[in-house]
């Protein structure tokens, strides 16, 4: 167990942010400053994926830099024009050298325009088989996309992941769960007009929810359009205990036996 797990473990309640780009420029002027905030708020653990063969080293001295901060490496969908073939070659290298806890960001994007389908596929498959190759979970960007990440997830056997920031249907969900996935809510279900996103989280099984915040994106309605930060997770598990009526203990109980579970964590 980490000395931040440690120290962490004397409060109540414990969370993990299962998804926080906290290496992002954005925090650059007060980065210490939003750690210590979100320790002091019990979001003890921070799982920080990158994004491009080029952001490896960020997320390196962030999670060398702060204890509680563990990293997942992947080729982001949303910056194909970036990633070369080569960059799978030090995926798999960066993978073997310093072992994290999933591959991740990964998946596929078929929401922004410009965003070729066939290289995205590419990339995501063939990240899937690293994955498979080290026997790690995967952190899935998933927009608008879910279908086809579902096959390819049937056709390579992976040891589940995270469908991160999940918007797809009950049916999808579904399909996910049985293939081992836990689904990621965020600041996007607090807002009252994602009727959608809202029923999900306090329909879906609470053993298959895990909590993230997308820092610094996906704010929730208390920042609007502001920048995100892992110090909001607490609140936003509020918001799920809300749904779902239940206490913001159980609910951190829960999605954290949940996030330890699918990422294999101490």
């Amino acid at each position: 167990m980490s000395d931040a797990s440690k120290t962490a473990s004397s409060r109540t309640p414990f969370f993990i942010d299962t998804h926080s780009h906290f290496d992002a420029a954005e925090f650059d002027a007060d980065r210490d400053a939003e750690y210590a905030r979100a320790q002091a708020a019990g979001v003890a653990l921070q799982i920080v994926p990158s994004i491009t063969r080029d952001n490896f080293a960020a997320v390196a001295a962030t999670c060398t830099g702060y204890p509680g901060c563990l990293p997942a490496w992947g080729l982001h969908p949303m910056y194909i024009a970036t990633h070369r073939p080569e960059h799978l070659v030090d995926l798999r290298a960066q993978v073997a050298a310093h072992r994290p806890v999933a591959i991740g960001e990964i998946g596929l994007d078929f929401f922004v325009r410009g965003l070729d389908p066939a290289t995205q596929t590419h990339y995501y498959v063939e990240q899937l088989k690293i994955a498979r190759d080290f026997d790690l979970p995967v952190l899935l960007h998933c927009r608008k996309s879910s279908d086809e990440l579902l096959k390819h997830l049937r056709q390579i056997k992976l040891p589940g992941g995270i469908a991160h920031a999940f918007n797809g249907s009950a049916q999808q969900a579904a399909e996910f769960i049985k293939l081992g996935f836990k689904l990621g809510f965020g600041g996007a279900f607090t807002w009252p007009r994602a009727n959608h996103l809202r029923r999900l989280a306090a329909e879906l099984p609470l053993e298959s929810i895990v909590l993230e915040t997308d820092s610094p994106d996906m704010p929730p309605v208390w920042i609007g359009q502001g920048r995100n930060a892992p110090g909001e997770l607490p609140r936003i598990a509020a918001e799920l205990a809300l749904l779902r009526g239940m206490t913001v203990e159980d609910i951190a109980a829960a999605t954290t036996r949940n996030a330890r579970e699918r990422l294999k964590l101490a």
